[in-house]
């Protein structure tokens, strides 16, 4: 579940650049220090959809973790130069790039363009997706589909590109999908995103197998509700629901589900692959009768 302003792709081509019984608070927890995050040193990472929320908070957690960042964009340029700039000012490397993943070939030459800049890529975090709501009888086939190709063709496309390089190299490396805790809680109005999201999952676990031989790792990240700018007022019950029924009592942050992302692409995670792992605060474990 990641109504956290995601961001969608768009025609473009490639250049630079989401019980307790009293009420609990939907405010955030205060912000802890800056994690000990594993070393992603000379590592090169590309995330897509890093003009959104969750993944702006992705793309800062492998740029602390000390990873070369390309952070895709659909339309929104000025969030993407201002991660970049964000990034920069802290030391770090980064370039913003635009493509429409929704189109194949623009997914390919996007992970090219990665590849590139620094002459290699070691992470891809498909991040990129969009989770419009509709009932299932007023949606037609491009309705489906628009959700389908930019959160399954994308996330295929992307993969299979990055694959590509990463047998080349010769030095493998990760993969890893932003899916949602919806791949198997499904929501009402919400049938093409959880559908979606199900395909993830299970692309990751197959791609786990065939990439595997490659030294290449493929895992995927579920996220619970996220907080963003103007969530609660979008959606009040829905936050507050979510804070009485999580057993941490608030919303994730961006930054938590790139700390998951971080440790799939480290060196601590080197035998784990397949693997879809839930980062909700703990809302799945709740049982739904």
């Amino acid at each position: 579940m990641t109504p956290a302003s995601p961001d969608p792709v768009s025609p473009g081509p490639v250049s630079p650049d989401p019980a307790s019984p009293d009420p609990v608070s939907s405010d955030p927890a205060p912000e802890p220090g800056p994690p000990s995050l594993p070393s992603l040193a000379g590592q090169v990472a590309l995330v897509t959809g890093a003009g959104g929320t969750i993944g702006r908070g992705i793309a800062l957690r492998f740029a602390a973790a000390g990873a070369a960042v390309v952070a895709h964009y659909r339309t929104n340029a000025t969030a993407a130069r201002e991660l970049v700039a964000h990034i920069e000012k802290r030391g770090g490397s980064a370039l913003a790039l635009a493509a429409d993943l929704s189109d194949e070939e623009e997914c390919h030459h996007l992970v090219r363009a990665a590849a590139d800049w620094r002459g290699r890529l070691t992470a891809l975090v498909n991040n990129a997706g969009v989770q419009p709501t509709q009932d299932l009888a007023s949606m037609s086939a491009a309705d489906w589909r628009a959700v389908a190709d930019v959160n399954v063709l994308s996330t295929f496309a992307c993969t299979q590109a990055a694959a590509a390089v990463m047998r080349t190299g010769g030095g493998g490396g990760t993969i890893t999908h932003i899916a949602s805790i919806e791949a198997d809680r499904p929501a009402a109005a919400h049938a093409h995103y959880c559908a979606s999201k199900a395909a993830v999952v299970m692309h990751a676990r197959s791609a786990a197998l065939e990439y595997g031989p490659y030294g290449i790792r493929v895992n995927a990240v579920s996220p619970g509700l996220i907080a963003r700018d103007g969530l609660e007022e979008d959606w009040p019950d829905g936050v507050r629901r979510w804070t009485r029924a999580a057993p941490t009592g608030r919303l994730g942050r961006p930054e938590e589900i790139g700390d998951a992302c971080v440790f799939l692409a480290s060196s601590m995670a080197t035998w784990i692959t397949g693997h879809n792992l839930t980062v909700d605060g703990g809302i799945s474990a709740r049982p739904t009768w």
